[in-house]
């Protein structure tokens, strides 16, 4: 199993038969040079995303179009893609899996909240989620941006992830402090990889504070592009 940081909260997620996209914004993204655009969506099967914000859904369409893959998420967001934009979709909701070629994905709760543009301001884009990917052995706990929810505790129990991708930057999601703590509240993580920072000033700059917060616990941060074997 491969995964690969696309900078903010992207990943290239190599599982089972599966090549998946999470939350691909490469377009804009200021940690994200164009030339790496075609290694980075080479051979994907599928394109995953958390909510509607244009930090997570920036590049979804164009790529579903441009490789003719599914674009997967919440049902309200799919559904009006496919509507309006004539995606390949899979929509689907909280609680619910998909095996998308072998890994298998289940959405679970989220706490922000999920909007795209429109002509007169945001548009509701269907709730925000993040998502439990099963395959090789493994669980990973796809955080999406939240903060620290109750929700936690059962997921954790039930699903019993042992990877977890975890928002941590702040101001619009958990800092590095309060991931680490609901990591070690609810969880059982073996390695947990943080995004969702280094992409502004705005942003946490440094994960040292989630290393800290969690020892035992192999916090691994790779560079944007830079590919890591779990």
């Amino acid at each position: 199993m491969k995964l690969t940081w696309l900078g903010h909260s992207g990943f290239r997620l190599e599982i089972e038969g599966a090549v998946i996209l999470i939350d691909p914004w490469l377009t804009g993204n200021p940690v994200f040079l164009e030339d790496w655009r075609p290694e980075a969506i080479r051979g994907a099967t599928h394109v995953l995303i958390t909510h509607g914000h244009g930090d997570h859904t920036g590049d979804a369409i164009a790529i579903g179009k441009e490789l003719g893959i599914p674009v997967v998420g919440i049902y309200d967001l799919i559904t009006f893609w496919q509507s309006r934009d004539g995606i390949e979709g899979v929509g689907f909701n909280k609680g619910g899996t998909v095996d998308l070629n072998g890994a298998r994905v289940t959405m679970v709760n989220a706490v922000h909240s999920s909007s795209i543009e429109g002509r007169d301001g945001p548009v509701y884009a269907g709730h925000e989620s993040g998502y439990m990917i099963a395959g090789e052995g493994h669980t990973i706990y796809v955080s999406g941006d939240t903060d620290i929810m109750a929700d936690m505790d059962w997921m954790g129990e039930f699903h019993k992830p042992d990877i977890g991708i975890l928002c941590a930057g702040g101001h619009f999601t958990m800092d590095m402090e309060r991931a680490a703590w609901a990591a070690r509240r609810y969880f059982d993580f073996t390695t947990v990889i943080p995004c969702h920072y280094k992409t502004f000033p705005l942003l946490a700059q440094d994960a040292q504070p989630l290393r800290d917060g969690l020892p035992g616990v192999e916090v691994r941060t790779p560079e944007v592009m830079e590919t890591i074997a779990l």
